[in-house]
């Protein structure tokens, strides 16, 4: 995306009255949801004594959003607003570690890794995480590349909790 688009989409995002505020508490909202359904499946499954299904529910996901953050490191690919100098839609200053988007592959590993024991559930969450991913672009801190891109991977890790199933 251009720096043109992004300001064409901030200006029409901050001129409604709760704009900025729909788009970062919306944010915030799937977070917190992901988390919570995450750590209620986890529950549901060491409560119904089913220890190798919560042990995946846990290092599929820990072991891929270790290996992402370590390859972000690396990469060092730089933000929307380090490259075009804007302001993003809230608040952030981390410079680099755009590329994949960690908030994106995170939920979709989570998504895709509950999905083979929780289908509904996965699905909510991978739907949650498409509304997660079109927000991290509209608010200016990835590019569509880096939330296609942790979609992509969030996927393919959370598939391995099929194999290993």
């Amino acid at each position: 995306m251009t720096k043109e688009a992004y300001e064409r989409m901030f200006q029409k995002i901050r001129s409604m009255r709760y704009g900025v505020t729909v788009i970062r508490n919306l944010g915030e909202t799937v977070t917190v949801l992901t988390a919570i359904f995450y750590a209620a499946a986890l529950f549901v499954s060491v409560w119904r004594g089913k220890g190798k299904q919560a042990f995946l529910i846990c290092l599929v996901p820990a072991v891929s959003i270790f290996v992402v953050s370590c390859f972000r490191n690396w990469w060092k690919a730089e933000r929307p607003y380090e490259i075009y100098g804007f302001q993003p839609l809230f608040p952030k200053e981390t410079k680099g570690k755009s590329f994949p988007s960690r908030h994106v592959f995170s939920i979709f590993v989570i998504g895709s890794t509950l999905y083979w024991f929780y289908p509904l559930l996965g699905e909510w969450i991978c739907l949650m995480g498409i509304v997660l991913a079109i927000l991290r672009v509209i608010a200016g801190v990835h590019f569509p590349k880096d939330v296609l891109v942790g979609a992509a991977a969030g996927i393919l890790c959370g598939c391995m909790a099929g194999l290993l199933k």
